[in-house]
C-alpha cells in the first residue's frame, strides 16, 4: 500500500504495525487521497513543509499503539525551520524551547519539582507511552495552520476515537478549546480527561500553571495498575 502522504508513490506507510492494524484502511479513505494530491501538489511547486516527510507519522512510530498511556493533542506543527518534528509541543535538541513548551517545562518543575531541561525534546516521554499528537500533522514554513482543512483531522479525529473506543485507562490532557473540541468523543467512563488552559503565554497564567496535570495523571496510571510515567530525570 503507498503512502497517501509522500510525493513518492511507491513508498510505504510509515505506521508501527499496531497502529497500521487499527488505522490502514484510513489511507483508503477518500479525504486520505485528497490529502495526498495535496501534499505532493505543495512539494512539486516548491513549498517548504513541517516536518521532513520522514516524521509526518513520527508519533505513531514513537509511541506504538499497545503502549499508550496518556495523550497530548496539540493544534499544529511548529511553522520555523528546524522546529518541527512529528511531536507535539516537542522540538530537536539543540533548538530553543518556543514559549508554550517553556510554560510546560514550568507547569512540570512547579507540579512535580523536577528540574527543567537543557533542551526542549519530548521524545523520552514518547517512549514511555505518551503519544504526542497534532491534530494537523504538516504545515507550510513560517504559514501556521495553513494544512488545517485538508484532511488531517479527519484522520487524528479517528486517532482519538479508536483510543478512546478501544483502550482502557487513558489520561487524555486536553490544553485549550481546540484540543478540548477534538477530546469531546473520549469516552469520560474508561478514561481520564484533564482539560486547562492552553500553555500559550496568552492564556498559561489564567490556568495551565498549576493545573496539576502532570501529578494527576500518574496518580490515575498507578491506581489503575499502569506503571507512571517518568517526566524528568537526567536521561530526558
Amino acid at each position: 500500500m503507498a503512502s497517501p502522504t509522500s510525493a513518492d508513490p511507491g513508498r510505504r506507510i510509515d505506521l508501527e504495525p499496531g497502529w497500521l492494524a487499527e488505522l490502514g484502511s484510513e489511507f483508503e479513505q477518500p479525504y486520505m487521497q485528497q490529502l495526498r494530491a495535496f501534499l505532493i501538489a505543495e512539494k512539486r511547486r516548491g513549498v517548504e513543509i513541517y516536518p521532513a516527510a520522514a516524521n509526518w507519522f513520527a508519533a505513531f512510530r514513537s509511541t506504538p499503539f499497545a503502549a499508550v498511556k496518556v495523550v497530548i493533542l496539540g493544534q499544529d506543527p511548529y511553522h520555523g525551520p528546524g522546529q518541527a518534528h512529528g511531536l507535539c509541543f516537542s522540538v530537536p535538541r539543540g533548538v530553543a524551547p518556543p514559549p508554550s513548551l517553556v510554560n510546560i517545562l514550568a507547569e512540570l518543575e512547579r507540579d512535580l519539582g523536577l528540574p527543567r531541561p537543557a533542551h526542549g525534546c519530548l521524545d523520552r516521554w514518547a517512549k514511555q507511552g505518551v503519544l504526542l499528537l497534532n491534530s494537523v500533522l504538516t504545515v507550510e514554513q513560517a504559514h501556521a495552520a495553513s494544512h488545517q482543512g485538508k484532511g488531517w483531522e479527519t484522520f487524528t479525529d479517528r486517532v482519538v476515537e479508536v483510543l478512546s473506543a478501544r483502550c482502557e485507562h487513558l489520561v487524555f490532557m486536553l490544553w485549550g478549546s481546540y484540543a478540548q473540541r477534538k477530546g469531546r468523543i473520549v469516552d469520560r467512563s474508561r478514561h481520564l480527561v484533564l482539560v486547562s488552559p492552553h500553555p500559550s503565554p496568552l492564556s498559561a497564567y489564567r490556568g495551565f500553571i498549576g493545573n496539576g496535570h502532570f501529578s494527576s495523571a500518574n496518580r490515575y496510571l498507578a491506581d489503575n495498575g499502569i506503571d507512571p510515567v517518568d517526566w524528568g530525570s537526567e536521561a530526558y
